[in-house]
């Protein structure tokens, strides 16, 4: 077979990522402090950027409707060879008076809330909170005790964990010093007296009785199901535990109960992990039968092009090589493309909040039980736009509502058909079966077949294993574990 070569004429449609689009998806997807960094950083590197301050519209117009520059002198006529032609540039064919003439004034422009929105105080956020061997060591400073016990005592707040049990045996801290056993007995003695109570145990069982001895509970039948029969109490045999201690299943319960508000890892709120605070994108603000969509954009400069660089670019301005002149060109551009797309951000943010609400406002007037299914196609069909777009939108984006604040994930749920041929939201139907087994006989706790049975006479269609599902997610215990206890 011979081998040759041909020329085909082809037409064909491809999708193309420009850089305005791809610009556009990044920008859509990040959150508001990855935006915020994204936009200094063009600010940083782009000459033509430049914060617009607040208040400076009409300098701004003002300096961008200057006068035309003045008029070079004629060159005097010569029979002189005609000047070099310049080379057609595709930049130069854009009629810049009609362009500009929209775009004087090219900005981006944060919308002013409809109402001042109060945001907590900058007081209230601390630059690194107090962890609990800081708080250990200032109680152990205001201690009246000699030097040596002092520094035995900071030996054993620094082997604690983060619940605040101690994980070196006193032998290892005695060994530290090295120190006599009695003088670590007794500083550990001095550190389990300390604030939250129950810190520098060495198990949970001490922890719970250095609790109870705090409480005047020392010798209590309390004190006596921690020691000696802590397996009854974690298997809920309430009865055994009757029969072992000779008194009623009502006494056993009452310290039980004691038991159950004690805290088995005090240490745990002095943990010096960081605080994530959630700043929303969107508030939601309840305006008198109606909700109004408030985009929360502060933070957000007010950014423009500079009216310096683009006289730059004028046909008319001979002033600048041409060199000079592409670089601007190409900045105008990046410009121009940052400033749209956070234009369509914002624009495609609002539109998406504002179907979340339109569709879910039988839940914000009266809660979850009136939370309706919805899905991403949902959203997408009512604003025209593609699937793939609203998912972009509402990952990491949050709304504050005046029910609360959640992500605009939330407001996603799969749906369960009812005989009123209403879809009722998944959510909804967790929420029924938390209350549903919240008031249940304790000592008749209901079966999933039981609770499919009564959302059915509720016109939910439901199997037992969705059931057994949802309960499994809400980590309600089954019928027999909830039934262990009174056996």
């Amino acid at each position: 077979m011979a081998l040759e070569q041909k020329l085909n004429l082809r037409l064909s449609q491809r999708l193309i990522m420009t850089p305005s689009l791809q610009q556009a998806i990044k920008l859509l997807q990040m959150t508001k402090l990855e935006l915020q960094e994204e936009v200094t950083q063009e600010l940083t590197e782009n000459p033509l950027l430049e914060e617009q301050p607040e208040g400076n519209t009409e300098n701004e117009k003002a300096d961008g409707e200057e006068g035309p520059a003045p008029e070079a002198p004629e060159a005097p006529e010569t029979e002189a060879a005609p000047a070099e032609e310049k080379e057609p540039d595709s930049f130069d064919e854009i009629d810049y008076e009609a362009y500009f003439q929209d775009y004087m004034d090219l900005s981006y422009q944060p919308q002013a809330p409809a109402e001042e929105i109060e945001t907590p105080p900058l007081e209230n956020t601390l630059t690194r909170p107090q962890s609990l061997a800081d708080h250990l060591l200032w109680q152990l400073d205001m201690t009246i005790a000699p030097a040596r016990q002092k520094e035995i005592g900071r030996a054993i707040v620094g082997n604690l964990d983060d619940d605040g049990y101690l994980q070196a045996s006193l032998e290892e801290i005695a060994a530290m010093g090295p120190y006599e056993a009695e003088e670590v007995e007794r500083a550990l003695h001095l550190v389990q007296e300390f604030d939250p109570t129950g810190v520098g145990a060495r198990d949970l069982k001490e922890c719970l009785m250095i609790q109870l001895a705090f409480h005047d509970m020392e010798g209590s039948p309390a004190e006596s199901i921690i020691k000696d029969h802590m397996d009854l109490l974690q298997g809920r045999k309430f009865r055994d535990l009757a029969q072992a201690l000779v008194c009623s299943l009502d006494e056993v319960m009452h310290y039980v109960d004691t038991i159950r508000h004690l805290d088995p890892k005090p240490g745990k709120k002095y943990n010096a992990g960081s605080n994530n605070y959630v700043i929303p994108d969107v508030y939601v603000l309840k305006v008198d039968k109606g909700y109004t969509i408030v985009l929360n954009e502060e933070g957000l400069p007010r950014l423009r092009i500079s009216p310096f660089y683009r006289r730059m670019i004028d046909r008319g301005n001979t002033d600048v090589s041409r060199e000079t002149r592409e670089y601007v060109r190409e900045k105008f551009r990046s410009a121009f493309r940052l400033i749209k797309s956070l234009e369509e951000r914002q624009r495609t943010i609002y539109k998406v909040a504002k179907s979340i609400v339109k569709h879910q406002q039988g839940f914000l007037d009266f809660g979850y039980e009136h939370l309706r299914p919805l899905i991403l196609k949902d959203v997408a069909d009512d604003i025209g736009m593609h699937e793939s777009t609203v998912s972009r939108v509402v990952n990491h984006k949050y709304m504050h509502t005046p029910r609360g604040l959640y992500e605009m994930k939330f407001f996603f749920h799969s749906s369960i058909s009812s005989t009123q041929g209403e879809d009722v939201s998944s959510l909804a139907v967790k929420e029924r079966i938390k209350k549903v087994v919240g008031e249940e006989d304790a000592k008749r706790p209901l079966s999933d077949a039981a609770i499919v049975k009564i959302l059915s006479d509720e016109g939910l269609r439901i199997a037992r294993r969705t059931v057994a599902k949802y309960r499994e997610e809400l980590r309600i215990p089954s019928s027999n574990e909830r039934r262990q206890g009174f056996r």
